[in-house]
């Protein structure tokens, strides 16, 4: 697998990865480790265990194997997560992909804490919502909200945000009864964090689609 500017990491496809256990896990808790939680969330939320997540993590965060989950979009740029297992500079890169070119542009990383200019909640929506199928990747419109929820920068989420996550999250197998309190506790982290300049402009500002 190539991708421009990653030449020297061994990436390899990471959609197969999102049927274990433990992956949501680790990918969605992952952004509540910064110490603003004022609660601990905990894998049981998502259906998963504190094994299934150790077991699992040992594959994400492998050096010699740099997973990369693909998210392209059918109308429109698309996302690539790039799980960049430096050995001593863990991180997740976040690369907008556009359908007609072959560069592609960070957005956003993960290093221990976020940094980047992030996605709204339209604009999540409509990536996640219209998968390409021609083109290789995620293509369950669940788990493709899912994998882009760390980019969500919006402090103006919308109230129809919960239900849409709910559903989502009992989509990949999430239980009833826990998947609310997992999609309040990840909206309400992701909307403290968010910092936005008055100015600032979205990555899909050249984009011929509206939310």
């Amino acid at each position: 697998m190539l991708i421009k500017g990653y030449d020297l990491g061994p990436l390899v496809p990471g959609e197969p990865l999102l049927v274990h256990q433990g992956f949501w896990s680790n990918h969605l808790l992952a952004m509540c480790s910064d110490g603003t939680c004022a609660e601990h969330p905990v894998p049981e939320w998502f259906g998963e265990d504190g094994a299934d997540a150790d077991a699992l993590s040992e594959v994400l965060f492998d050096p010699e194997r740099w997973p990369v989950f693909r998210v392209p979009a059918e109308h429109g740029p698309g996302v690539v997560a790039i799980y960049r297992n430096l050995d001593g500079d863990y991180g997740t890169d976040y690369l907008l992909t556009h359908p007609d070119r072959s560069d592609v542009e960070q957005i956003a990383s993960w290093d221990g804490d976020f940094s980047g200019t992030g996605l709204t909640w339209l604009e999540l929506v409509r990536i996640a919502d219209n998968p390409s199928f021609t083109a290789e990747g995620a293509q369950d419109t669940a788990t493709r909200l899912l994998l882009l929820l760390p980019l969500l920068t919006d402090p103006d989420i919308p109230d129809s945000a919960a239900a849409k996550l709910v559903a989502a999250l009992t989509s990949v197998g999430a239980p009833q009864d826990t998947a609310s309190m997992a999609a309040e506790h990840l909206l309400t982290h992701l909307a403290r964090r968010s910092r936005h300049d008055p100015t600032w402009a979205s990555p899909l500002s050249g984009s011929t689609d509206n939310p």
